[in-house]
């Protein structure tokens, strides 16, 4: 018998079924299935994914077929996981995204003259994400994947929260259970936002053991023409070796590096 045929009848999930129909909503009936593949970490059951994405759990298993024809989804024996076209389209995205291309020799520049880890980062919904990185002369403690979804709240993300609207802030400390910064050490919520309204004064963000104890970043954004931030430019090191003043100087520099950017938006 087939993990397939151990599931649960559809009608289970018919109360979970979205009402709207067309060939918009199968679209986004794909779509709902191909976030819930990219958010686990593990291979998930044809249920777990019904149930995840709101579908009955025939059109899951119709849908599933069909991204997994596309490469969009893998099926494995104890479950499905995302497959490997969106690593095709990631890639492809980062050699036709504007942002990437004209920010990538100036993040060259900053890694190679500073030594720090250089980094740029978007922000999607309630998460920043990674779009380029480039080592420093010493590696970090820990790793920050291209496209890994990291925290708002922490390290240099901050510059990008701080100018979030009021109600989507609201809404990210919502997802917050607390404010747990990498000493230990919790910040309370209008702590926070106070936070993020001196960030926008003075036009970028420092931090020291945020993520991780014993690191340390600077990070500022990058805004369009428009005005609109639409990035964040990071450099990061060990508390060490980002002494204070050397903070003073990566924040000079990554400044001018995001001047540099914004000039060559198109």
């Amino acid at each position: 018998m087939t993990p397939e045929e151990k599931e649960p009848r559809a009608e289970m999930f018919d109360q979970v079924e979205h009402k709207s129909s067309g060939p918009a909503r199968s679209v986004e009936r794909a779509l709902d299935i191909l976030r819930v593949l990219r958010e686990s970490r593990v291979p998930l059951r044809l249920s777990d994914i019904a149930r995840e994405s709101g579908n009955h759990l025939a059109t899951t298993q119709r849908i599933l077929n069909v991204l997994v024809r596309s490469g969009y989804a893998n099926q494995h024996l104890n479950g499905y996981t995302i497959g490997i076209t969106s690593l095709l389209n990631g890639y492809s995205f980062l050699l036709t995204n504007n942002l990437v291309q004209v920010s990538l020799p100036v993040l060259q520049e900053l890694s190679h003259t500073s030594g720090f880890f250089a980094s740029l980062a978007v922000r999607f919904e309630m998460h920043a994400v990674l779009l380029v990185r480039l080592e420093g002369i010493s590696p970090l403690g820990y790793q920050l994947p291209v496209g890994e979804p990291m925290p708002l709240h922490l390290g240099g993300a901050r510059v990008l929260a701080a100018y979030m609207e009021p109600a989507e802030v609201k809404e990210l400390l919502n997802t917050l259970p607390e404010i747990r910064l990498g000493t230990g050490e919790t910040m309370t919520p209008e702590e926070f936002i106070e936070n993020l309204r001196v960030i926008r004064e003075q036009g970028y963000v420092v931090g020291r053991s945020q993520r991780m104890l014993g690191g340390a970043s600077a990070a500022v954004p990058v805004h369009d023409r428009d005005g609109k931030v639409v990035a964040s430019l990071q450099l990061s090191g060990t508390d060490v070796e980002m002494t204070a003043a050397k903070m003073d100087w990566c924040v000079g520099e990554l400044k001018r590096a995001s001047v540099a950017i914004e000039k060559r938006l198109s």
